[in-house]
Formats: structure tokens, sequence, C-alpha cells
């Protein structure tokens, strides 16, 4: 099969498992909050998910230069199918260990699933007429749509399914996607020439340390406030129902990543994106938590709705530019060595995100939650800005 056919079937499993990912969030925050589960308690579900996401990206990168990016795509499609299936047991068997539990398998399927996504367009696209960003940009801002639309499928199969049959129904939707991958996706695809040692994992490039460590503070400032602080504030000082959460999380998700997807029409049209690009568009976002935060008590709804929407489109753009100075800064031959070690990163950031979310909200409320997000995406920008140098001279 050519490279675009390839392409075809790794964006196809990529958006069947984001299907489920996003599901499978909103499905756990929404039942577990009608449980009676406090922001920290939610927040700490969330905990294995994260940490072991970390974990994967650095063993997941390693494997797949070794073994071939099909092995650890199919592995973390079989992971997630076994974390779905945990989850249709009885409800009293649902405490939080065994939930932490299952949403470590999710986890380290998401992970799995992301690094070998990503990795394996540099295999599949060259750099020097565009196409790389512009792949990269399309395959991560239609993830990022289709998980706005699991978020909406999880809310909407809590409503008409339960959450135990929402489980069997992307279970089995997975599963297709599992046989497809099993017979078509190429076995070669992204093996590195040279099997590399596991020592090699950790990267040896100052460019990719720097720009990981701008993508913790990057992931960790959004998710300081939308990943539970938002959905809690929107049910118990909006009013919102869960459908209604789930709906507007939703839609914002979706248009972040059809924003993302076009990124390259707003950000690197005339030429490719630059550490610089990556520094100022984390200034221009920056301004808009701070903005938030200053202003929520006048309308919280109204500032929350709109101050939301310019944030997921400041952020797609940060992101997808992000996204495309990994995968060029990595080394051709075994990319997801590098490109797994960025998104270790990106775990830690979301791990930090998740758990700062319910403790900064419980102990000093969304506008706290807001300011510290702003402080991560200012430094986020600033240690972005560090790789043009290191760039320079390599």
């Amino acid at each position: 099969m050519n490279p675009t056919q390839q392409y075809a079937i790794v964006t196809g499993n990529y958006w069947a498992f984001t299907l489920t990912d996003g599901a499978l969030r909103m499905l756990v925050l929404l039942y577990f909050y009608q449980l009676g589960y406090s922001p920290l308690e939610l927040a700490l579900l969330f905990v294995f998910y994260e940490f072991f996401g970390i974990v994967t990206n650095l063993f997941g990168g390693w494997l797949g230069a070794r073994a071939g990016l099909n092995v650890t795509m199919n592995i973390g499609l079989s992971i997630q199918i076994a974390a779905l299936l945990m989850l249709t047991v009885p409800t009293e068997w649902l405490g939080v260990v065994y939930v932490m539990i299952a949403q470590a398998l999710s986890g380290i399927a998401k992970d799995l699933n992301k690094m070998s996504a990503k990795s394996s367009v540099k295999a599949l696209a060259s750099d020097g007429d565009g196409k790389l960003y512009r792949w990269i940009a399309a395959l991560t801002g239609s993830k990022n749509a289709l998980k706005g639309v699991g978020f909406f499928m999880g809310a909407l199969l809590l409503e008409v399914a339960g959450f135990a049959n929402a489980m069997w129904i992307m279970a089995a939707m997975l599963s297709v996607a599992l046989i497809i991958s099993l017979f078509k996706l190429d076995g070669s695809l992204g093996k590195a020439k040279n099997k590399p040692k596991f020592a090699q994992m950790f990267s040896h490039s100052q460019a990719v340390n720097w720009l990981s460590a701008a993508r913790l503070f990057l992931f960790g400032a959004r998710d300081v406030w939308f990943v539970v602080a938002l959905p809690v504030f929107a049910a118990s000082v909006l009013g919102w129902s869960h459908l209604q959460i789930g709906t507007f999380m939703a839609v914002w998700i979706i248009g972040y990543g059809f924003v993302q997807a076009a990124s390259p029409k707003f950000v690197g049209q005339k030429r490719n994106p630059t550490a610089r690009t990556a520094f100022w568009l984390a200034l221009t976002l920056g301004g808009v938590p701070l903005l938030m935060a200053y202003s929520l008590n006048q309308d919280p709804q109204a500032i929350l709705i709109i101050g939301l929407m310019i944030f997921g489109v400041l952020f797609a753009l940060n992101s997808a530019v992000h996204s495309y100075l990994i995968v060029s800064y990595a080394d051709a031959d075994g990319t997801s060595k590098q490109v797994g070690f960025y998104y270790m990163a990106n775990a830690g950031g979301r791990l930090a995100g998740t758990v700062l979310s319910g403790y900064i909200y419980q102990t000093a409320g969304l506008e706290a939650c807001l300011m510290a997000s702003a402080s991560m995406i200012f430094l986020a920008g600033v240690l972005a800005l560090k790789t043009e140098r290191e760039v320079k001279t390599q």
C-alpha cells in the first residue's frame, strides 16, 4: 500500500480510539460526580491514567523503534478494549482503586496509540514540501474534533444506555478497528534501522528537551481548569445538566480540532512555524485565562463561554505548532524514540494539571485555576523559545 493509504489507516485507527477515549473520560467524570465524588476525588480517578501515560511514552517509543509502530498501535487498541470491559462490572465493584486501575490501562492504551500515530507520519510524509506539517495538523486536529464527539457520545450514552452498556458498545466498536489494523497496517512502519537500547530513550537533543518541558507546562495549563474544575463549576454553580456539560465540552473540542487541522492556513502558510512562533502564540494565549480570572464574577456563564471559545482557538494553534516542531526536530531513524519522550512530558503536564484542577478548585475556586493556567502558559512560551538557539547550533 502507498504512503497515503497507510496514512489513512493510521488516521482511521486513531479516530476510532479517540472516540472511545473522549467518551470514557466524560462517562467516568459525570457518572462518579453523580455518585457524590468531590472535585479532588474525581481528579484522583484520572491520576493513574496520566501517570501511566508518562511511563508508556517512554517504553512505547523504545518498543515502537524496535518492533514497529503497528505493534504498539495494536497493543494500544487491545488494552483499551480490556479497560472498557473492566468497567462493565456491577456498580458496587466500581470503587476508587478499581476504577483507577482501569483508567491506568486506558492511559497506557491512549499514549501507545497517540505515539504510534504521530511517529508514523514522519515515515510517510516529507518535510520539504510542507506535507509533514499539513499531515500532522490534519491528524491532530481531526483527532481532537473526534474527541469532542466522544465527549458528547459519552454523555449521551450515559443518558440512554447507562454506564455498563456504554462500555460494551465502545468495546465492540473498537474491536472492529483492531481487526482492520491487524490485517492492513504495514509491519515495518517506524522500525529503526539500528535497534535502540533502552538508555537511548532519554533524549540527547537539547531542542527536544526544551520543547518537551514547554509541552509539559502547556498541557498542564489547559487541564488545570478544563479537566475537573470546568465541568464541576458548570454543574454546581451554573446548574447545567450532564448532557449540557457533555455537549458544551464536545462543541469546544470539535471546534478546537477543526482549528488545529486548519492551522497551516493561519500559521506557517508561507513558511513552516518556528520556536519563535510558539513563543508569541503562548504570550497571546496566556492573556485569555488571566482576563477571565479577573472578570469571572461579573457574568460567570458569559465569561466562561466566550473565554473558553477564544482559549480554544489560540490553544489549538499553539498545540499544532508544538506537534509539528517535535516531529520536525526528531531524528528520521526511529522517530518514536524522541516523540515518545516528548509525549511523556505531555502526559506529565496532564497529570499535574489534572491533580491541580481538583485541588485548586476545591480549595480556592475557578479563578485560582485560571491564574495557574496563565502562569504555566507564559512559562511554556519561554521554554519553547529556548529551542531556537539549540536548533541553530545543531
